[in-house]
């Protein structure tokens, strides 16, 4: 199983930017999907979170701006970021729960990382 992002870039503030991140392989099932960041010398940190049947949560600092969304035939969660901010400058992961068989356990994936500029 991979999963690949994409979609990163350098962006003026108030800017625009989606990233996308699709899951390929042997996948039987998919629960929840996440998008994640690391800015340098910071932890990484959960940014948004959507289920299987489309219920979504988000941290404080991007409601209002950041829009996860997910196309369940595509194995592929999206970032919508708008109104970007200098402070959303990270690298950002897509993290999901993947069961590869029938019989198998949900085991956590990660993709690659993408890095997100937001210049002042």
């Amino acid at each position: 199983v991979q999963l690949q992002a994409s979609g990163g870039g350098l962006v003026q503030a108030g800017g625009s930017l989606r990233l996308s991140c699709a899951a390929s392989g042997s996948i039987f099932s998919i629960t929840t999907m996440r998008w994640y960041r690391q800015a340098p010398g910071n932890q990484r940190e959960l940014v948004a979170r959507i289920t299987s049947g489309g219920d979504t949560y988000s941290v404080d600092s991007v409601k209002g701006r950041f829009t996860i969304s997910r196309d369940n035939a595509k194995n592929t969660v999206y970032l919508q970021m708008d109104s970007l901010k200098p402070e959303d400058t990270a690298v950002y992961y897509c993290n999901a729960d993947i069961k590869r068989s029938r019989f198998a356990a949900f085991a956590g994936y990660w993709g690659q990382g993408t890095l997100v500029t937001v210049s002042s």
